[in-house]
């Protein structure tokens, strides 16, 4: 007797089992993850450093090799990947797979924070950041304008757009790239701070005691209480330009007499753009449990129903399966 022959003797439990595979069928229609590949866990873990003004062979030395050093001894990394350029280290630590990477995220902080007091003064805080799985996105956004600069781009996605996007489920981190944030840049002329026998560290100075952030407190009396507030910082391109950097008590010299100065972008080195066009763009990352396919569609629908039809006059956008160029450039000032 053949197995088969007991479904032919018995009809009911013949309809049964094919009743359940009905309905294993339609159950994993609705929850089984679309992915090219079995689900792992695949983290790289950042540490990114910024030292101002420092070459690419200072921020090396000082830097990124005493990182490289006590980072290499954290558990679960696979190998290290850095990178020294002008102003900015960075070191990418690629775990091994299924490794969790909230340990290897602790034990690298910890490692990080030891060797903190080795490092250069005026070098900022390493700042350390997990990624979980893919390194490349599911889609980009793009954001292009004739009228609006990149400055107020970046600013109104950092503001209106991102926070939307980032809620979706599944959206790991909506990354901006190609960000241009908004920053006085003070431009030095060398041939004037000569003439006035001043250097770079003199206006350093004047701008880091003129334009602080005080706070004072408050003032209580019997019926009314008073918030205290300061005004020692300053805003515009005027008030940058008026700042006193010395006086012999006969002659003042002032930022606009040995400098330019302009409200400008963070960075110059970063131009991203697609077929041509430049633009500022947005990476929909996808987290490693959800299902890429569910997530592009959500995004789609906040991008037709929310964003569209709120972007202000002047900007355009434009949804892309496809990553941007980016084209990284040294800073240069004609």
């Amino acid at each position: 007797m053949r197995f088969t022959d007991v479904f032919i003797k018995k009809p009911v439990l013949a309809s049964v089992v094919s009743l359940f595979i009905i309905l294993l069928g339609l159950r994993a229609i609705t929850d089984m993850n679309v992915r090219q590949f079995p689900e792992i866990k695949n983290a790289v873990i950042s540490v990114s450093t910024t030292y101002i003004g420092a070459d690419a062979d200072l921020i090396q030395g000082f830097i990124t090799t005493p990182l490289e050093r006590e980072i290499a001894a954290s558990e679960g990394i696979d190998y290290l990947v850095s990178t020294s350029t002008a102003g900015v280290s960075t070191i990418e630590a690629y775990l091994r797979l299924d490794y969790d990477p909230n340990e290897a995220l602790t034990q690298i902080a910890a490692q990080v924070n030891k060797v903190r007091s080795e490092l250069p003064e005026d070098a900022r805080e390493p700042v350390v950041t997990l990624q979980v799985g893919e390194t490349v996105a599911a889609m980009y956004l793009a954001f292009y304008s004739e009228v609006l600069s990149d400055n107020q781009i970046t600013d109104y996605l950092v503001r209106v757009v991102e926070p939307q996007l980032s809620t979706i489920p599944g959206v790991q981190r909506a990354n901006v790239l190609g960000a241009s944030s908004f920053a006085m840049r003070v431009w030095l002329d060398s041939v004037k701070l000569a003439a006035y026998d001043l250097t770079g560290t003199d206006v350093v100075a004047a701008l880091r005691n003129n334009n602080v952030l005080a706070t004072l407190g408050r003032t209580k009396g019997q019926d009314v209480a008073i918030d205290l507030n300061a005004a020692t910082d300053i805003h515009d391109v005027r008030q940058f330009e008026d700042l006193v950097i010395s006086s012999d008590g006969q002659s003042v010299v002032r930022l606009e007499d040995v400098a330019t100065v302009e409200l400008g972008a963070e960075s110059y080195q970063t131009s991203v753009n697609f077929n041509g066009l430049d633009a500022t763009f947005i990476g929909i990352e996808v987290s490693p449990d959800a299902n890429a396919l569910d997530v592009i569609e959500s995004v789609n629908e906040v991008w037709d129903a929310d964003i569209i039809p709120q972007l202000p006059q002047g900007l355009s956008a434009i949804s892309l399966m496809i990553p941007p160029s980016i084209l990284i450039m040294p800073l240069m000032r004609w």
